[in-house]
């Protein structure tokens, strides 16, 4: 099984919504608020799960998704915001089971129904499946939909 993949989806799920909870402005991205503390190795180098974080930070951005002005060393990327490729993803509707019961004003259902809510609503229930599925969607190209 390839756990460095879940931690990929896990970290990019969390640093793109950091990014949308704070859209349009600009913020530093650190490694610690997504992952945790990680203890540096016995060089003082940062540890292998802290620079696979790192580095999806920075895949992120070589694939358009946000865009930043530099790192602060090994710890986070400063001046992040999502670009218009990422802010779209996170904010299109995705197919979301119902409830049963009353529905909810179109208001809620329409915030609901985006990719970011419902990869919030995975990340907070620790769901590893339901964060890979997602997420691989976030990352699928598909055209914009007609609107009626």
């Amino acid at each position: 099984m390839d756990l460095q993949i879940d931690d990929f989806y896990k970290d990019a799920a969390s640093g793109l919504l950091a990014l949308y909870q704070v859209f349009p402005r600009k913020a530093a991205l650190y490694v610690e608020d997504l992952i945790g503390r990680e203890e540096p190795d016995e060089f003082g180098l940062p540890s292998k799960r802290h620079q696979a974080c790192l580095g999806t930070l920075l895949w992120l951005a070589e694939e358009g998704y946000l865009r930043y002005e530099s790192t602060i060393g090994y710890d986070a990327v400063d001046q992040a915001v999502l670009s218009e490729k990422g802010f779209l993803r996170l904010s299109r509707s995705v197919p979301r089971a119902l409830s049963d019961g009353e529905a909810p004003p179109p208001a809620v259902s329409r915030v609901q129904a985006t990719l970011a809510f419902q990869l919030r609503e995975a990340l907070a229930q620790q769901h590893g499946e339901r964060i890979a599925r997602l997420t691989r969607q976030l990352f699928e190209h598909r055209p914009a939909e007609p609107r009626p």
